[in-house]
């Protein structure tokens, strides 16, 4: 059965009626989800096999049945370690209908059907009962219901709700601990994540700065963590300000809390500096002795780097202080660690919160419209003051003193730089009420609200009555959208350009004039997991779960790429650079398709994991920015990314088996073709020459 499935288009900027097949969003949870990383975390894996084992041999030592409560099952894998452990029965519990199937079909092949009974239910919809789903309660408790932030899955309304009506009072379980730690730091780098900059322009005027809002300013930010790959911050790129601090832990043996609550510590400042932001992460305890543990900690706070086992679907956490609040060397403060059901964030205070009867219980949220417009890479891309001193370059270039700017982006500085420049008159167009709402407050905090004049429409809708009977001669654009994901869907850029083609005068000028879209192959250190197959899984056949999520990719995502910031992720090219496809933003979009069909040479050794799809932007003949590799690739160093974008990645599926022989493919032949009426940029790329003599 098809059903029509309404999206706006992010290149072409309309919404369009889609046909799907109805299994569509399934398809696309299975294909982006994270069961092939959580199959491959060895570490994660054992530790679990580990505490299950020593769990159940607690019960029987007790001279009891053991009986399992698995909620949030997945694959069924750890029920399946958990009857191989001698467990008598486990419970699997599984929300996702799709999961649950497959973990039937898991645990069926595996030959345990008669010990795991996988129900379909959210485990607060479970009863207990000789009619209910379980007919007494369980006695071990095993689970895996965290993310990065440990709880910002629904784990403490779950525990809780288990303890109440599921298992037994003093059950085991596993994990039998989660501990939160917290480390206070100072870090222009991370800060620049989450305030705007004051932002300097120069002039033959001398320098002129544009200042952030005090309402931006005092805004406490957006109230989300900030999960990233922790150990690729450089230390060098933060100071600091306290050690790794234990903030909380939970036991999950005991009755478990989901009503919102602090923790405080107190400790002695490392340095003097800017507490600005709290890097945090958890580990989890298998065992009551807490001789079995996984640790989400960092290389530089991990007890053994070199064991360090690399994960995406744990990561770690960056919050940031409601304010920055200098610190000073010796003189004690607190570091509060707030949660509600669901959430955690941190306030810094200087006297421990519990002495003076004071809590703030209620989470920080955006007053300011800044952060619910500009995502964390938005704002560290408009305070990048090498990146605005690009643009000023470029805007000197093509700037008269007459000229009468166009400004296409959301939320964009371009307009305050092309008014500093010495431009005439300066528009710019807002697609949405909330960037309107934002560059007003910028506007009136630099006394330009007269200078620069707001257009609340759509392009197609631009009259010349809103540029005062005037004709464009600069048409301005970074280019960005908020409604972007893929690093072409900027392209909407060129979508408005040909809608305002009728207000641009003779000769008038677009910058950007033009943009390229390039290509790399590359081998990854480690996010090739993310799409590997897994096969088998600690002893256990979990084909049938590789098979699923093939399935999925092949529904539509293995012809597509799909969005990552490869700053996290390390890789090393195996080809160089190569431009694929040019968009001529001096014309209108075409109505015909642009298509490129050709090969990418293999120049260094390794597996051909993926290629990496960016653009790069043409202001000027003389200058351009990339959205991806920063610097040409060495032979054996990893590629330099643009931290603010993510990049396009494509998988190719035949080298991501571990398994798979290495091979040694000459090149990657490539058909792209950019189709204007939807906008969509279709691709494959395939391996060709695949083995070499002898290999």
């Amino acid at each position: 059965m098809k059903v029509f499935c309404g999206r706006a288009n992010p290149v072409t900027g309309s919404v369009e009626w889609l046909e799907e097949d109805e299994h569509y969003d399934y398809h696309q949870e299975i294909a982006r989800s994270s069961y092939a990383d959580m199959l491959h975390d060895k570490d994660r894996n054992l530790k679990y096999y580990q505490g299950i084992r020593a769990a159940v041999s607690r019960v029987k030592d007790r001279g009891q049945k053991a009986l399992v409560l698995d909620i949030g099952t997945g694959t069924g894998l750890l029920s399946m370690m958990a009857v191989t452990a001698g467990a008598d029965f486990c419970y699997a519990i599984e929300v996702f209908k799709p999961m649950a199937d497959a973990a039937v079909k898991i645990v069926e092949k595996n030959g345990f059907s008669d010990k795991i009974k996988v129900i379909n239910k959210h485990s607060t919809e479970v009863t207990v009962g000789l009619d209910g789903d379980m007919p007494c309660r369980a006695n071990i408790l095993i689970t895996e219901l965290f993310d990065t932030e440990l709880i910002g899955e629904g784990a403490l309304p779950s525990y809780e709700h288990a303890h109440r009506h599921l298992v037994q009072e003093n059950c085991e379980a596993v994990p039998h601990r989660a501990t939160v730690y917290a480390q206070l730091v100072e870090s222009r780098t991370m800060w620049s994540w989450n305030k705007l900059f004051p932002i300097r322009v120069q002039t033959r005027l001398g320098e002129q700065v544009i200042v952030p809002p005090l309402e931006l300013e005092r805004c406490p930010g957006a109230p989300s963590v900030y999960d990233i790959q922790l150990s690729q911050v450089s230390p060098t790129d933060f100071t600091a300000l306290s050690n790794v601090l234990p903030m909380f832990s939970v036991d999950f043996s005991k009755q478990v809390s989901s009503s919102a609550a602090c923790h405080s510590r107190q400790f002695e400042p490392l340095a003097s500096g800017q507490a600005q932001v709290v890097l945090s992460w958890w580990d989890i305890e298998m065992d009551p002795e807490g001789k079995i543990k996984c640790t989400m900690a960092p290389f530089w706070a991990h007890s053994d780097p070199q064991e360090l086992q690399w994960r995406d679907h744990w990561m770690q956490c960056v919050y940031f202080l409601p304010q920055e609040e200098p610190i000073t060397q010796g003189s004690a403060v607190c570091l509060v660690a707030h949660h509600d059901d669901y959430c955690v964030w941190y306030s810094l205070q200087r006297t421990s919160p519990e002495k003076k009867g004071r809590v703030h219980p209620v989470r920080p949220v955006c007053d300011c419209q800044a952060h619910l417009l500009w995502n964390r890479p938005r704002f560290g891309e408009i305070n990048d003051q090498d990146r605005t001193d690009q643009y000023v370059q470029a805007l000197r270039t093509v700037l008269k003193p007459d000229s009468v700017c166009l400004c296409v982006s959301d939320g964009s500085p371009l307009c305050m730089l092309a008014h500093h420049l010495g431009a005439e008159q300066v528009f710019t167009m807002e697609s949405s009420a909330a960037s309107h709402r934002l560059m007003k407050k910028i506007f009136k905090a630099n006394h330009l609200e007269d200078k620069i004049n707001v257009i609340e429409k759509r392009p197609e809708l631009l009259t010349s009555a809103d540029l005062e009977g005037k004709k464009v001669s600069l048409l301005l654009g970074e280019p960005f959208f908020t409604t972007s994901l893929l690093p072409w869907h900027n392209l909407y850029f060129w979508y408005v350009r040909t809608a305002v083609d009728q207000h641009l005068g003779p000769g008038a000028v677009v910058m950007p004039q033009a943009a390229s879209l390039y290509a790399v192959v590359v081998e990854f250190r480690d996010l090739w997991r993310v799409r590997s197959p897994c096969g088998n899984c600690e002893g256990f056949d979990v084909h049938i779960m590789d098979d699923m999520i093939k399935r999925a990719l092949d529904f539509r995502e293995s012809k597509e790429a799909e969005p990552h910031p490869l700053w996290e992720y390390p890789c090393r090219s195996l080809s160089e650079a190569q431009q694929i496809l040019t968009f001529d933003f001096q014309q209108p979009v075409p109505p015909q398709p642009l298509c490129a069909e050709g090969s990418i040479k293999l120049s260094r050794p390794g597996r051909s994991h993926g290629v990496v799809l960016w653009m790069e932007y043409h202001l000027t003949p003389a200058s351009t920015v990339s959205t991806g590799l920063l610097n040409p690739a060495e032979d054996k160093e990893d590629c330099c990314w643009n931290p603010h974008c993510k990049q396009a990645v494509y998988f190719l599926s035949t080298t991501l088996d571990p398994r798979a022989p290495l091979g040694s493919p000459h090149t990657v032949s490539y058909v792209v073709e950019f189709h204007p009426r939807t906008g969509e940029v279709t691709m494959d790329f395939t391996l060709s020459d695949a083995l070499d003599d002898g290999h």
